[in-house]
């Protein structure tokens, strides 16, 4: 057994391991875990669309408060991720210019959002699809892709609005069931809290339940039932990218 100053000399190289060892060890909520980094972009992501909901109702001063928000959220992001990505993310060779290019967007918008509506949403829907390429670049994806996708699939759908069908082409009929499928995979993209609250049961049901009635639109011929269904979907639609997009 090593003698007392034995014990002492070797004091020093036993605190030296420990410390490497806890400066190594990996730590919950370390800048570099991608769950952190996901949870971040979502807290980030939750201004952006009380933004442009606030943009799209006219409420410049609500808006304005959100994106000071965004802006604060987004450096905190910088500087938690920037330097020591995720590893999921470290080869993403987008990885570096969506730090810039979102700091742009953000930007952008506030400087047009009393000029130009239309140009500052825009900039809030570019920042969305800039993280969205981000994780698809990776192979990852999270609800908000989902329902970022599910926009343009409702837009295509409302088209018709403006446009009457033909009816006897299977357009319509096809653009319903490209809803339906996406608001499958959304459901299934959620998580178990997400899937289970009524809120969400009741965009993702209520868009199913409403497609349900376009068969019977065209069987009938009936733009009127058309048009109900539509405005009922829109109303999903504008909910669902508010909450989740």
């Amino acid at each position: 057994m090593p003698s007392w100053p034995t014990c002492l000399r070797r004091l020093p190289l036993l605190l030296g391991a420990v410390l490497a060892c806890a400066i190594l060890a990996p730590t919950p909520g370390r800048a570099s875990d991608i769950a952190s980094f996901n949870a971040a972009i979502e807290a980030f992501a939750a201004h952006n669309r009380v933004a442009d909901g606030y943009l799209r109702t006219n409420m410049a001063e609500l808006a304005a408060l959100q994106i000071d928000r965004m802006k604060t959220a987004w450096a905190d992001i910088t500087e938690r991720f920037a330097a020591d990505p995720p590893p999921e993310l470290r080869a993403n060779p987008r990885f570096a210019a969506t730090f810039t290019d979102v700091r742009q967007d953000i930007e952008s918008a506030d400087r047009q959002m009393d000029t130009d509506v239309p140009a500052a949403r825009r900039a809030l829907r570019d920042i969305r699809e800039r993280l969205s390429e981000l994780r698809r670049a990776s192979g990852m994806a999270v609800l908000a892709d989902c329902v970022l996708e599910a926009n343009g699939t409702y837009a295509a759908l409302f088209a018709f609005d403006k446009t009457p069908p033909e009816w006897e082409k299977p357009d319509l009929a096809n653009a319903a069931n490209a809803l339906l499928e996406i608001t499958k995979r959304c459901d299934v993209l959620a998580d178990a809290d997400t899937r289970q609250n009524p809120e969400f049961r009741r965009l993702i049901d209520g868009t199913r339940n409403g497609l349900a009635f376009i068969p019977k639109a065209i069987e009938t011929k009936d733009r009127d039932l058309l048009r109900r269904v539509i405005d009922e979907l829109r109303a999903f639609d504008n909910l669902l990218t508010f909450r989740y997009g």
